[in-house]
């Protein structure tokens, strides 16, 4: 028999589900002194944490809540495990990003911002060619939702690994090779120094001119004054951001205008449908970790997320 694990949750303000999840895990909720983990629920905080490890440093195992974990980077070592909310939330942000496929080339964003009976524009997600820079969970789920409309999907990953549902796989380094004839391009990957401004004038200058990009991922795979210039000039259709770079976006800021550009303020996945996924991974973590068992979201230090 596997006896109870104590498990800190930090700072102070983490909710109470948190706590409930530790010890549905198997879990005794402890403070930092007496604690083998930890659960730290500010994703903003990362210097917090780090003070809060160097006051306990016999704390084996963080337990970080997002999948995105840039700004913890600079203080994950080996001298612990770390984990994140790595897939967690990959089905409702999959879902959001074939929202905004359908949203951007059914053209929905001009039909809802116009004002009088309007003619018809759009294109087909049904058949269309669709590139998905990333490998992840999130492309795995949505490559699963796109099955329906029959696409020709391609994915831009690190490593070239055969995945379910997909055509082709490349390597990071044919990324432009991707863009060339797709009429969609979704980002769906983790922001590492590597991926930082990976969409820059060059890559919108060889993507179709029909063609959408959705990024899901993080706003600095982006840079965002060639973005810009990209659709005033009409150098691709559009594009459809659920993050952006700066985050929150500025109110004055020149994309808010363009109406070739859907903005949603980094809601691929809200509270409601993000807490009883987070909870879940908390309770399997702990469960996890108390018998001893490999951890989910393990946190590669090497490659940053």
């Amino acid at each position: 028999m596997h006896s109870v694990v104590r498990i800190a949750v930090a700072p102070a303000s983490s909710p109470s589900w948190v706590a409930d999840s530790v010890r549905e895990g198997g879990g005794e909720v402890v403070d930092g002194g007496s604690a083998a983990g930890v659960v730290w629920t500010d994703a903003r905080d990362a210097e917090g944490l780090a003070a809060f490890l160097r006051e306990y440093p016999h704390i084996g195992w963080v337990q970080v809540p997002f999948a995105g974990v840039e700004n913890f980077i600079p203080i994950i070592d080996d001298s612990r495990l770390w984990t994140c909310g790595k897939g967690v939330y990959a089905e409702p942000v999959a879902e959001h990003a074939l929202a905004l496929m359908l949203a951007g080339m059914r053209h929905i964003g001009g039909y809802a911002r116009a004002d009088s009976w309007s003619g018809p524009v759009g294109r087909n997600l049904l058949g269309a060619d669709v590139t998905i820079v990333g490998g992840g969970g999130i492309t795995e789920s949505l490559v699963r939702l796109l099955g329906p409309f029959g696409c020709r999907i391609t994915v831009v990953r690190r490593h070239v690994s055969d995945m379910v549902g997909v055509d082709t796989v490349v390597e990071t380094g044919h990324l432009v090779d991707a863009l060339v004839g797709a009429d969609v391009v979704v980002l769906a990957l983790a922001l590492t120094p590597e991926t930082t401004s990976l969409m820059s004038r060059a890559e919108f200058s060889v993507m179709e001119k029909h063609a959408w990009l959705v990024n899901v991922a993080r706003g600095a795979h982006v840079v965002t004054e060639d973005l810009v210039w990209a659709l005033e000039s009409g150098e691709i259709a559009g594009a459809c951001l659920d993050v952006t770079n700066p985050e929150p976006l500025p109110a004055a800021h020149r994309l808010w205008s363009l109406d070739n550009c859907i903005i949603t303020p980094h809601v691929g996945n809200t509270p409601e449908m993000a807490i009883p996924l987070l909870a879940e991974r908390i309770r399997s973590n702990v469960h996890r970790y108390r018998v001893g068992e490999e951890l989910l979201g393990r946190i590669d230090i090497r490659r940053g997320y």
